[in-house]
């Protein structure tokens, strides 16, 4: 099922969407080759690092060292006449930072609250009022996952999502399917870009914005989504990680 015609495709035999195709068609190439590029790069440069988390999460709490789910993404499709976006689940991979076969539920009851705004759940889910936007006081968690989530490093597995092309390094961040099923309409057009390991939200206002402002930076990255837009969120986003500002 399509979930949304690439708008620069709706007037195609006009020469200015022509022209529009071409710029999309170079920038999608031009990011393909980046995501490639980086991701292969970081795999092989933080391998010790990341062989150091495995061994670290093993030692702490023997099981897989990763954790592996089912996420919501999207390609680009084209049906002979027009691209569009089409709904793609994956498996997401992040190093394991809660227990072994943690349960769900917690989670789903979090983020119910969360896309409807109910501050009196969110807060009760908590433990406390809170106005993080993240479920933070969470007894799944282990030892090491509060500082691997913290400086995102849980999050360095996804270089291998991003080199199998199912992830791009930068777009909406992949949401769980039962996440999907509690959006609103509008926001499933977040669903009309790659996810990304990193985006505007998550350097803009890190797990301080409510959910439709998380929804609203995503779209506006995908409106203004360019080659250079992406190399900006790629730079600030070491910055943002290792200031842990709004980091949980």
């Amino acid at each position: 099922m399509h979930t949304e015609i690439d708008r620069d495709l709706l007037n195609c035999s006009e020469p200015n969407s022509l022209q529009r195709i071409e710029a999309r068609r170079r920038y999608y190439t031009a990011k393909r080759v980046l995501d490639f590029v980086i991701a292969a790069t970081l795999l092989v440069l933080l391998s010790p690092l990341m062989l150091l988390i495995a061994l670290l999460i093993f030692a702490y709490s023997p099981g897989s060292v990763f954790f592996v789910q089912e996420r919501v993404g999207a390609k680009r499709k084209f049906d002979g006449q027009l691209w569009y976006w089409k709904k793609a689940n994956f498996r997401c991979l992040k190093f394991r930072t809660m227990k072994p076969n943690a349960d769900s539920l917690i989670h789903q009851a979090y983020m119910k609250a969360l896309i409807e705004k109910d501050e009196q759940a969110m807060a009760v889910l908590q433990s406390q009022d809170t106005k993080v936007r993240k479920l933070v006081k969470d007894a799944r968690i282990i030892g090491p996952g509060y500082f691997l989530r913290k400086l995102s490093l849980d999050e360095l597995p996804q270089l291998w999502n991003v080199l199998l092309g199912e992830m791009s390094l930068v777009g909406p961040r992949p949401a769980i399917p039962y996440e999907v099923e509690m959006y609103k309409p509008w926001h499933l057009r977040r669903l009309e870009a790659q996810p990304g390991i990193t985006g505007l939200q998550q350097v803009t206002a890190r797990s301080t914005a409510d959910f439709d402002q998380q929804i609203k930076f995503d779209l506006e990255y995908i409106e203004k989504q360019s080659f250079l837009f992406d190399l900006i969120i790629i730079l600030k986003t070491p910055l943002v990680v290792f200031s842990t500002r709004g980091a949980y």
